[in-house]
């Protein structure tokens, strides 16, 4: 029977990168960004890391098939370094190595990264990079904006919700994540919007409008992680533990004939979100959780995932984005960051983004979009692939002893 890692890690410290178009930066110098601060959060020296691992998605575009870069960029004390991909989940998979290392004792204080640059690239949300001769990584349902439409189209038929009632929910989580960004210097978009202007928008693909969908961006974010008493030791007062950590992948069920999915929801974010609550000690999330970062890829996205999550009851999570209840001054606050809506989605750093903005939330420490109500549980979401095949992660970290 699995024990569960809940408060056997505790985070030393974090760093994040400014995301954006970063041409001026490789992604050498990204990783360096944000381990930099992460370095001098923790408190530590780098010859003190035992392990690390390095999330990227794209690794041909950025930095090759090996973690050896990340080594050589940090100056790592000759210690292990693991590459890990694992579609939009890379960065919290690299998290989930690291925290891992240490939970079983392997390592005293283990690293985790994730850097993407995407715009030298030329990636414009399309990508053709082949993945085998059946399949790529954009999957077998052509574009990624159509994909998640059908989702949209999905929700609609199975709960009756009219389009415009769907279009102006969509739309409100694009505008409160617009508000929220405008208050994070880290962020690629930094200018809030109104309503009129993400209905008004260019289609993508209907219901999904310009506005309804996230950005292309380069970034970095990195994680250095321990036990609570090496933490303690080293004088750290206050710590966030990470309470639990699940990734569940799809095995094909979706696409099954006649299997039972009916395409209005994430069948692995469901899978991953009751193992994790039940590895944390959640047993009422709505009323538990404090503040979620999520895979907002696409707005529709954010609101079927606070179903998926058991945050909203199924049908009704329209509702409640509707009326404000994910609001930053709502009762459980998304995307209090900006989320990738305004942070674009440099793939192997979005995960790792995530838990450093719930890090910062937990400790008080993110200055104007700071939640004012002591936050305890916060939980972060990643969803990777395409509806039909998928992966998803969710990282629920907290204050220590709660």
């Amino acid at each position: 029977m699995p024990r569960g890692i809940k408060d056997k890690v505790a985070i030393l410290g974090m760093g994040c990168s400014k995301f954006g178009e970063r041409w001026d930066k490789d992604a050498d110098q990204l990783m360096v960004e944000a381990f930099d601060e992460a370095l001098v959060d923790a408190g530590i020296e780098t010859s003190q890391i035992d392990a690390a691992w390095l999330g990227v998605g794209f690794d041909a575009q950025n930095i090759g098939p090996s973690g050896i870069p990340l080594s050589m960029a940090l100056r790592l004390p000759n210690i292990g370094v693991t590459k890990v991909e694992n579609y939009c989940a890379s960065g919290t998979e690299s998290f989930r190595g690291a925290v891992y290392a240490v939970a079983s004792g392997a390592c005293d204080i283990a690293l985790a990264l994730g850097v993407e640059k995407l715009k030298d690239t030329g990636y414009g949300g399309l990508p053709v990079r082949s993945r085998g001769t059946t399949f790529d990584m954009i999957g077998v349902t052509g574009s990624a904006p159509g994909s998640f439409a059908q989702i949209a189209s999905a929700y609609r038929a199975k709960h009756g919700v009219s389009r415009d009632d769907l279009k102006r929910a969509i739309a409100h989580v694009s505008v409160k994540s617009h508000a929220n960004g405008a208050k994070n210097p880290k962020a690629h978009l930094q200018k809030a919007v109104d309503i009129d202007t993400v209905l008004n928008a260019p289609m993508i693909a209907d219901p999904l409008g310009l506005y309804d969908c996230c950005g292309v961006s380069d970034g970095a974010a990195c994680a250095i992680v321990t036990t609570p008493e090496i933490a303690k030791a080293l004088g750290k007062q206050e710590l966030v533990t990470i309470k639990a950590l699940q990734i569940s992948a799809s095995n094909g069920w979706e696409m099954q004939q006649g299997g039972g999915w009916d395409g209005s929801y994430f069948h692995t974010t469901r899978i991953a979100a009751a193992k994790a609550y039940e590895e944390a000690g959640i047993t009422k999330p709505r009323e538990q959780v404090s503040l979620m970062e999520v895979h907002d890829c696409f707005s529709i996205t954010e609101l079927v995932t606070m179903e998926d999550l058991y945050i909203s009851k199924e049908g009704e999570g329209w509702k409640d984005v509707r009326d404000g209840f994910f609001d930053a001054d709502g009762s459980i606050p998304c995307q209090i960051d900006g989320g990738l809506k305004c942070f674009g989605h440099p793939i192997g750093a979005s995960g790792l983004r995530m838990i450093y903005e719930n890090y910062l939330q937990l400790l008080g420490r993110a200055g104007d979009r700071q939640r004012q109500d002591n936050p305890v549980f916060a939980l972060s979401h990643n969803l990777g692939g395409q509806p039909v095949q998928n992966v998803s992660a969710v990282a629920i970290v907290g204050l220590h002893g709660a």
